[in-house]
């Protein structure tokens, strides 16, 4: 069923328009429309080529399709106009009174005068054969609607999962590095740490020249190692990064990156001077990068855009992201992101201003001292 399905997504969405307008033509010819009187093959031969359109005007070439109905009693176009119309959109009301249109087309005796011979009864249980008709495709175009929702559904989770896994994997590194970090700081530091000091003794109550020539050797290797040492405990309580390097804390010169792997299609607009403060920098960063990291995991096909800016003695950054296009999906989460922007920005004297805006979207707004340390 798959290999089946896989084959007919190869075909080109053009040829299969075609051959439904063919097979719509040779259904009317089949139901003798095209003996009718010249006023009708207009209507006919005009409800079969709005098929060719339906992809890009489904209610529109459902409505061209009426006067099919309305002439034949069963007719592939309008049930083909339905179908799309119900694979594309969303309002179920307006779903519900095409059904109906489509019912009352089919169920009225064409031409009118003729209604008095068919009789009310009669036409009523036209109405509801026509009904069930016509509700047939509209199930089968939601049922496709929801498969494709559902699939994409799917494959957000599994790229929501696969992000978590990383950021997993991430921290069990970061843990281990800092257990690393603190075994050589309490073990091997403190050891070489007494070597130096005994050195130290033996270079000045040594009993000859090479004794103290030695211990001063000892003495210099020692506190060269001390030095080496501290500067890799440091890289190994360096947080994040990938396993097979060591990264040092971002900055601003890092944002372009940010915004370019975010996923999220952002705008960065602004500059900020070279004499921002490190920490400052930082916190500018982590602000953006967990906006971005909310805009897409709470507000799918949203746009986003990141402002630098400065206001006298003050910097800061503010995110700004549009409605979401698509329901979000339910992940889990600490919603402790923000709880911790705002403790960073209130360690540097800044403020963190986060909330809804009237257009529907979100908007996340540091303010930090330009010297913050």
């Amino acid at each position: 069923m798959n290999r089946a399905r896989a084959l007919w997504e190869r075909v080109p969405a053009p040829v299969v328009d075609m051959v439904l307008v063919a097979v719509a033509a040779v259904d009317v010819w089949l139901l003798n429309l095209w003996d009718d009187t010249p006023p009708g093959v207009a209507p006919a031969s005009l409800g079969c080529a709005a098929l060719a359109f339906r992809r890009r005007f489904p209610l529109g070439a459902f409505l061209l399709t009426l006067p099919v109905a309305l002439t034949e009693p069963v007719a592939v176009a309008p049930l083909v106009a339905l179908f799309t119309l119900a694979e594309r959109s969303r309002n179920r009301p307006l779903l519900a009174g095409c059904v109906a249109l489509a019912a009352v087309a089919s169920s009225v005796p064409w031409p009118l005068a003729s209604f008095a011979e068919v009789g009310r009864t009669m036409t009523l249980i036209d109405f509801v054969y026509s009904l069930a008709t016509a509700v047939a495709p509209v199930l089968f175009g939601q049922l496709l609607q929801a498969h494709r929702d559902l699939a994409r559904r799917l494959v957000e989770i599994e790229e929501a999962r696969e992000h978590e896994r990383a950021l997993h994997a991430q921290a069990m590194l970061a843990r281990e590095r800092a257990q690393l970090a603190r075994e050589m700081h309490d073990v091997v530091s403190h050891q070489v740490s007494l070597i130096a000091v005994q050195a130290g003794a033996l270079q000045v109550a040594g009993p000859d020249a090479n004794a103290q020539e030695a211990a001063r050797t000892i003495r210099s290797l020692s506190v060269t190692t001390l030095d080496e040492l501290r500067t890799m405990v440091t890289l190994l309580r360096a947080s994040g990064g990938d396993a097979t390097e060591l990264t040092p804390q971002p900055t601003l010169a890092d944002l372009h990156k940010l915004v370019e792997s975010s996923g999220t299609h952002t705008q960065l607009k602004g500059e900020l001077p070279p004499t921002v403060g490190t920490p400052a920098q930082r916190a500018l960063y982590r602000t953006v990068q967990e906006a971005l990291t909310n805009v897409r995991k709470h507000a799918p096909g949203a746009t986003a855009r990141v402002e630098l800016w400065q206001d006298g003695d003050d910097v800061g950054v503010t995110v700004t992201n549009t409605p979401p296009t698509r329901p979000s999906l339910s992940l889990p989460g600490s919603h402790q992101g923000l709880v911790g922007l705002r403790e960073r920005a209130d360690i540097l004297h800044g403020t963190l201003e986060a909330g809804p805006t009237t257009e529907g979207g979100y908007r996340v707004r540091l303010r930090i001292p330009l010297n913050a340390d």
